[in-house]
């Protein structure tokens, strides 16, 4: 998601979707993609739009649940301005994996589906709404903050599916609907998983509406991290400087390891940079997972290097699974096999038996490229590390005090009788 306009409290300025500065990959503040990181404010949705009934957009009370849910803050109104333009849409429905997965998973679940109400949380430009109304839903509610919701209206009505697909204009803590419901669908994934914090709209709508025994779509996620080692990425942006046409430019060089790795990047690296099988930072089950279990996720890990080869920094990635909610936790897969006691949580859990039993959507380095790529977390200096030497530490990903949709990152590593603290901010 974007950033808002510079400001004079130090946001950064918003780049246009699709724009991207030189360079072999991007730190997060560099992307027009998935991500609001600013203070800004727009107008109030009812001063121009009415609450229509009769199948057309309605728009939320922002005074319903005001006590109850946390209050909408010029942070979120910025986020949700955010998906007002129509290419962080396009983006993502062009992310072939996200949107095939997504449908896939709807229409493997579509005896759940057909018939019962559903709630599509962030419907953007409705096309999950507009999916499970193809699968026989009775009813769909179509949530949404953004000014995205009146285009999503007008694609329901030029599909003749406004008897069916309600969109309704709000925050999920404020909107009003009338009844449990049977299904909440929601693609609230952000880069490294947690960024941007959507999950905890999941979690209302599921305490405010979902009936016993409902589904929620995908059900489980898990957050992986690797240690990494990118010498095309480093040379590139780094000992670029040390001669340039033929003048000696070192003294740029703590500047631009800062400005290269100061902040998390989001890009693509490939099976082959991973240098030892991925720990699991955190499992979610959508079903029982709280708000405040996501405040500030924390792991130790504890990794072999499988070569030698300089340590430039971690890899971070996703999976998510569409399982019912009678189905236990298991764990997806990785970019290398999982052992039998891989740990999850700080708890050892048995890998899934089947692998089919399971749709899933990885955004691992050696699967199919999605818009997420991978999060990477570079060091300024490079560590050369030996075959089986051991890379150990800890990382705590907590929200931000001053928006909740920043994330902390505090990574420690040790290696080699070597320790380290590296700290960044994803905004």
């Amino acid at each position: 998601m974007y950033s808002s306009p510079t400001h004079s409290n130090g946001y950064q300025h918003q780049h246009q979707p699709g724009e991207r500065r030189p360079g072999p990959g991007m730190t997060h503040r560099e992307r027009g993609k998935r991500g609001a990181r600013g203070r800004s404010k727009s107008r109030d949705s009812r001063d121009s739009h009415d609450g229509g009934g009769g199948g057309g957009l309605r728009v939320s009370d922002q005074k319903t649940h005001q006590e109850q849910w946390p209050p909408c803050t010029d942070f979120d109104m910025a986020y949700f301005n955010s998906y007002a333009h129509v290419g962080i849409h396009e983006e993502m429905i062009k992310d072939r994996v996200r949107t095939e997965t997504y449908r896939q998973a709807i229409m493997q679940h579509q005896s759940f589906i057909a018939g019962k109400v559903v709630v599509d949380v962030g419907c953007g430009t409705g096309i999950l709404s507009i999916f499970c109304a193809q699968a026989g839903a009775k009813r769909v509610y179509a949530v949404d903050a953004s000014e995205i919701a009146l285009q999503a209206n007008e694609v329901v009505k030029a599909n003749n599916l406004s008897d069916t697909v309600i969109v309704l204009h709000g925050r999920v803590e404020d909107v009003i609907i009338d009844e449990e419901v049977d299904v909440i669908i929601s693609e609230w994934m952000g880069y490294m998983l947690l960024y941007e914090s959507m999950l905890g709209s999941v979690i209302v709508a599921r305490d405010r509406w979902l009936r016993p025994g409902g589904l929620i779509l995908p059900s489980h996620a898990t957050l992986y991290m690797a240690p990494v080692t990118h010498p095309e990425r480093y040379s590139e942006s780094i000992d670029f400087w040390r001669n340039v046409y033929g003048i000696d430019m070192s003294a740029m060089l703590p500047l631009a390891k800062q400005c290269a790795f100061e902040e998390p990047c989001v890009e693509t690296i490939v099976g082959e940079n991973i240098l030892t099988w991925p720990h699991v930072v955190k499992h979610i089950d959508c079903y029982a997972v709280t708000i405040g279990e996501l405040e500030s996720v924390s792991t130790r890990y504890n990794f072999k290097s499988m070569m030698r080869a300089p340590l430039h920094g971690f890899a971070f990635w996703f999976d998510v699974e569409f399982n019912g909610s009678v189905i236990s936790p298991i764990n997806s897969h990785a970019p290398s096999p999982l052992t039998e006691t891989q740990p999850v949580d700080g708890s050892q859990r048995k890998k899934r038996s089947n692998p089919n039993e399971a749709l899933v959507l990885s955004t691992a380095p050696e699967d199919p490229p999605t818009h997420w790529q991978q999060t990477l977390i570079y060091f300024y200096d490079p560590i050369e590390v030996e075959q089986d030497q051991l890379i150990e530490g800890s990382v705590t990903l907590s929200q931000s005090k001053e928006n909740a949709r920043f994330m902390n990152i505090r990574l420690e590593y040790a290696s080699g009788g070597r320790s380290f603290v590296k700290e960044s901010v994803m905004r």
